[in-house]
């Protein structure tokens, strides 16, 4: 459940992560409010909620397939068999 999470929302932070790193590597302090102005933090949050989308979308598409049935979960000889694909 975390993974569905956190997924889109590293995605989405990764230009505002870039753009800290681009200021200290400026040698600037990147927790000040005048680095951040309604421009800078528009155009990440356009390119982070892009980038989430496109990622999202990959992930959907690549992602691996099994083919099979699914058997759920059942009790065996008094044990508990996991759900499995078949």
């Amino acid at each position: 459940m975390w993974r569905a999470v956190l997924d889109p929302l590293l995605l989405f932070a990764s230009p505002f992560a870039a753009y800290a790193a681009y200021l200290v590597l400026r040698r600037k302090y990147p927790f000040t409010i005048e680095h951040w102005t309604k421009g800078a933090v528009s155009t990440l949050a356009l390119t982070g909620l892009a980038i989430a989308a496109t990622g999202m979308l990959a992930f959907g598409i690549f992602a691996p397939r099994h083919e099979g049935a699914y058997i759920p979960a059942h009790i065996e000889n008094g044990r508990l068999v996991p759900g499995r694909l078949q």
